[in-house]
């Protein structure tokens, strides 16, 4: 692998070793240096920042300057990982010139290194246009959480014959746009295998199995900082919620006794200073 940031070919070579990858959001300063320290491949800047950082129901309401604003946090957070930023909501659907536009915009405005899309045929112009631009492409198929309400909901895709045939298609025709990875949500772990072995680019596995050849979840699930409903494909590492709560709560008893700031922690001047400021 490279001595620098990752790039697209270091992704490739590991699928070709077999060698896994890990992926997790991250949509802060903070949290970038974090899971970049931790040695994770690929931060995701998801727009599922839309719930889990800004408190929406969906990700439907993130906008484009969202993305970008947090963004520019999470690529000067990092300094090994690969960045990707998601394309939110009608961004990239209405044509390919417009998606090629906002794509630049993330790319330029944020020095990430790539963008995601989420569906398949539908939006290959897109892609196809965008990769032709320079710009690396990572797709996103199975339960795309823009358009779940089309989909039934958070449910798991693929398993009619019919849908999986055309998840099937939908993959291989990213790859042959150029898409340079992609992403298996929700879907059953004997589709993502066959989906895994057609493809020479990595695919990247949520609630889609082991076969995939890497992994992705959300930061505040992995971490415990997200009070809202947990998918079954969550597995949860750490309850920093509860330290952090802890914390807060010391802190705030501290200062109700007055213990807090101590001696150390405060300035002080001479007597002849301080008789002096009051003549």
């Amino acid at each position: 692998m490279s001595a620098a940031r990752l790039t697209t070919l270091d992704f490739r070579e590991m699928k070709q070793k077999k060698e896994k990858i890990s992926m997790i959001t991250a949509y802060d300063f903070p949290t970038a240096q974090l899971v970049d320290e931790a040695g994770v491949e690929f931060i995701l800047v998801g727009d599922s920042l839309g719930m889990v950082v800004l408190g929406y129901k969906d990700t439907l309401a993130v906008t484009l300057d969202d993305m970008i604003h947090h963004g520019k946090a999470v690529v000067r957070g990092s300094e090994k990982a690969f960045v990707v930023i998601d394309m939110p909501f009608l961004t990239y659907e209405i044509n390919s010139d417009e998606a090629l536009r906002n794509a630049g915009r993330i790319i330029q405005e944020t020095g990430a290194q790539g963008v995601k899309l989420e569906g398949g045929l539908e939006i290959i112009e897109a892609v196809r246009k965008i990769v032709q631009a320079g710009i690396p492409v990572i797709g996103h198929l199975g339960l795309t959480p823009q358009s779940a309400g089309q989909l039934g909901g958070f449910k798991v895709q693929g398993k009619d014959p019919t849908v999986a045939k055309k998840m099937i298609e939908d993959s291989l025709a990213l790859e042959e746009a150029g898409a340079f990875s992609l992403v298996l949500e929700c879907i059953p772990w004997q589709l993502a295998e066959v989906i895994t072995e057609k493809l020479s680019i990595p695919v990247i596995g949520i609630g889609a199995g082991k076969q995939c050849d890497g992994q992705v979840l959300v930061y505040h699930d992995v971490m415990g900082l997200y009070t809202g409903k947990r998918p079954k494909f969550v597995k949860q590492y750490a309850d920093a919620r509860s330290e952090m709560v802890r914390g807060v709560e010391a802190y705030v008893s501290e200062i109700r006794q007055g213990v807090f700031p101590e001696d150390k922690h405060i300035f002080s001047m001479s007597e002849e200073a301080l008789a002096l400021a009051l003549k």
